[in-house]
């Protein structure tokens, strides 16, 4: 190639800063792309498997960006930083732990002004500020507790609240392991599509795919009381279940063995 090493580096940089700015694009259009499900017309079976081939972005990268959007779907100014591509989703994950609705507008323009490590430092500080005039709330307030009857062991409370200690954004570390548990089910249902009906016997794998997604809960909300228990589940349709599937009969199946 006749080309110097100064006009080369400056090719890689002017083409390199092109190049972050249009996956900054492309990532703030996922979420959207998700809520639409438009990845199926590509073929793609996920948001993830779309993001990689399209652009060949991580899991983890569409996984932030997905979250990033879900918390700030109450502040605005964050949220068209994101959906608009015009700041990184690194940055704006920094300032995600601290953002409310009362200083989001502030944080739009710090995020949107200052260097990574600036911003890093300017977070750490309003944590401190935060934990020094005690604004910061517990995690597991014991009105919450008691309104969501939610049980955790002492073991998993210290540990989650040493991450929050940490800065480290706990509900959405939380909110990707249900994105993940959901889909997970959602393959596993996608593998049991093909399966016919040969007998009134519901196959283990389907029972044990609905003790998974739907625990001690009957599978159909519409279902009479009188039948509703935590050792019975009706399925008047395996479509309540498992999308685009029908020609199920009626099975009545023990979830207790």
């Amino acid at each position: 190639m006749e080309i110097t090493d100064e006009k080369l580096l400056a090719l890689c940089d002017k083409f390199g800063k092109r190049a972050l700015v249009w996956r900054r694009k492309f990532t703030g259009l996922l979420p959207e792309v998700q809520h639409r499900r438009l990845y199926e017309r590509r073929g793609c079976s996920s948001i993830f498997e779309f993001a990689a081939k399209t652009a060949g972005l991580s899991e983890e990268q569409v996984r932030r960006a997905l979250n990033l959007e879900r918390s700030f779907a109450d502040k605005p100014a964050l949220h068209a930083l994101l959906v608009d591509g015009r700041v990184s989703v690194n940055k704006l994950a920094r300032v995600a732990s601290i953002a409310t609705t009362g200083n989001e507008a502030e944080l739009a323009e710090r995020v949107r002004i200052l260097p990574q490590a600036a911003l890093e430092t300017f977070v750490r500080d309003e944590r401190i500020s935060e934990e020094r005039k005690g604004l910061l709330q517990p995690l597991f307030g014991a009105e919450s507790v008691r309104a969501h009857d939610l049980k955790f062991s002492e073991s998993t409370t210290r540990r989650l609240l040493e991450l929050q200690r940490k800065g480290i954004d706990v509900d959405a570390l939380l909110t990707q392991f249900l994105d993940s548990r959901e889909e997970k089910i959602t393959e596993q249902k996608t593998s049991l599509s093909g399966h016919q009906a040969t007998s009134r016997k519901v196959p283990v794998a389907i029972v044990r795919l609905l003790k998974e997604e739907y625990g001690r809960e009957c599978a159909v909300p519409t279902m009479p009381s009188a039948f509703q228990s935590p050792t019975v589940m009706i399925l008047t349709s395996w479509r309540h279940c498992v999308r685009n599937i029908t020609n199920w009969h009626t099975w009545q199946i023990s979830v207790t063995g």
